[in-house]
């Protein structure tokens, strides 16, 4: 499965919510069409920052559903940086109209179990967000909720290409064996290395614009679609070694 990240904290700041929502559909169209199947998204506020307010995560998600085909599934991030007050995003979520398909969680984050369950009871499926260099990988094994999660985000947070391959094959030492599909990924120039190695594996991956800014060739990446379609090749590459 390849799933496609649109945007991020790195993204430009829109001028306006209603902006917004547009790029995302037409990032959210042209990365399905280029061939992903599951779609991440940040939802943003006026000031082009992440948010988890429930008018913003409800526009983004009308938005890139609108363009999409029944059965992709929209995602969205519950991540502290977008609100650092765990009771605050426990309220958010509660208040949500819209609801994505899931929400990653990132599991060294205070409050993590809390906001998992309160998805689950909302009927959203959780990305557990396991992050190399934290106590993520521990505390998710040892959480009753972990076979409950849809899959593990595994994200290698080693941006260097030398060794981020190295880092990633540690952070699946503290994973695997999972209760459940492990989606791995990296970062910046870490990105690649760590997709060869997920498609190598057999596993789960992402790409797009949150995670790189750049083709596997060092050339910039001109939009998500671009970078869709560089990641089905290297996994077309590597498909017949993997198992």
């Amino acid at each position: 499965m390849l799933q496609v990240c649109l945007n991020g904290v790195r993204s430009p700041p829109p001028a306006a919510r209603s902006r917004h929502a547009r790029r995302a559909r037409r990032l959210g169209r042209a990365a399905h069409e280029a061939g992903a199947v599951d779609v991440h998204v940040h939802a943003k506020d006026a000031a082009g920052a992440d948010s988890l307010a429930p008018d913003d995560v409800a526009r983004v998600l009308r938005a890139v559903r609108e363009v999409l085909p029944s059965g992709i599934a929209v995602g969205v991030t519950t991540g502290a940086w977008a609100a650092p007050d765990p009771a605050l995003r426990l309220a958010h979520v509660r208040a949500w109209t819209e609801l994505p398909d899931h929400a990653s969680v990132n599991w060294h984050e205070p409050g993590a179990e809390e906001l998992a369950a309160l998805l689950m009871e909302r009927g959203i499926g959780v990305e557990a967000g396991l992050w190399s260099g934290t106590d993520g990988p521990a505390r998710f094994r040892a959480s009753p909720l972990a076979p409950r999660t849809l899959r593990v985000l595994a994200e290698v947070t080693d941006h260097e290409p030398a060794s981020a391959a190295t880092t990633a094959r540690v952070l699946l030492g503290a994973v695997l064996p999972a209760p459940v599909p492990v989606l791995l990924h990296g970062e910046d120039e870490g990105a690649w290395p760590v997709l060869a190695l997920a498609a190598e594996l057999g596993l789960d991956t992402r790409t797009g614009l949150e995670d790189t800014l750049f083709l596997p060739d060092g050339t910039a990446a001109h939009d998500n679609a671009s970078l869709v379609r560089a990641a089905r090749a290297l996994i077309g590459k590597a498909a017949p070694h993997a198992g």
